[in-house]
């Protein structure tokens, strides 16, 4: 059963939350704060952490930076401000997805849903598609390990699956429209800019081993996987 951790200030949320994913089938604990959440993930390692960006003492977006400094557990966040800011520096640190309160208790879970559906792949996978290779680039599908050359790509839930979408079909432009119903399937409102944000920050993990070719831009239209040769900029 997968484990999720709550992390917000608010009992009410919190209890509202558990109270959701365990209907659901999933597993759930609380933390009433950004210091609660660090020991509790050091200490329960939980599958997936839904947290609140505005808390005392530490917010969700340095518990973010700490936890993406640790490794690639998937984050969903919470956030009460309703502006583009906050969200797209929530994506920017290594989100995988977020919600704006007041939020409905069942987006949420399907939207924890959706990423552990990432997190985990596919049960089972044709042997042509287990890895994927195109240039320097490699894509381990079942164990979602990417690699550039030889060297491994610490990547989010989120990015990995954007890149397997890209290299699903690597002639083909998808729009940011497109890239949300295969993350989220179709009806799931999440900006352009969000997807934007992830793919910069696939860009920048890349460029950091001079790989400057890995997406490309369509303009007007959406991305596309580059050569991947490892092309300057």
């Amino acid at each position: 059963m997968p484990q999720v951790l709550v992390v917000d200030d608010d009992p009410h949320i919190r209890q509202l939350l558990v109270f959701a994913l365990e209907k659901a089938g999933l597993g759930a604990r609380e933390a009433p704060d950004g210091e609660a959440a660090l020991v509790s993930v050091a200490q329960a390692r939980p599958d997936l952490v839904i947290l609140d960006i505005n808390m005392p003492r530490l917010d969700g977006l340095e518990v973010c930076r700490r936890l993406r400094a640790q490794g690639e557990l998937p984050i969903l966040f919470l956030s009460s401000r309703d502006d583009e800011i906050d969200r797209i520096l929530g994506i920017e640190l290594g989100a995988d997805d977020y919600v704006v309160k007041p939020f409905s208790p069942r987006e949420v879970v399907a939207r924890v849903q959706a990423i552990l559906r990432r997190a985990r792949g596919p049960a089972t996978a044709p042997a042509s598609t287990v890895a994927v290779v195109h240039g320097k680039l490699r894509l381990d599908v079942e164990s979602w390990i990417a690699r550039w050359a030889d060297l491994e790509i610490s990547l989010t839930v989120t990015e990995f699956e954007i890149l397997k979408i890209l290299a699903g079909a690597p002639t083909r432009v998808f729009s940011r429209d497109l890239i949300i119903d295969h993350l989220h399937g179709p009806g799931f409102a999440i900006t352009n800019r969000t997807i934007d944000s992830h793919v910069r920050n696939l860009r920048g993990k890349f460029a950091a081993l001079g790989a400057h070719d890995v997406v490309e831009t369509r303009a007007g239209v959406g991305y596309r996987l580059g050569p991947c040769l490892g092309a300057t900029a």
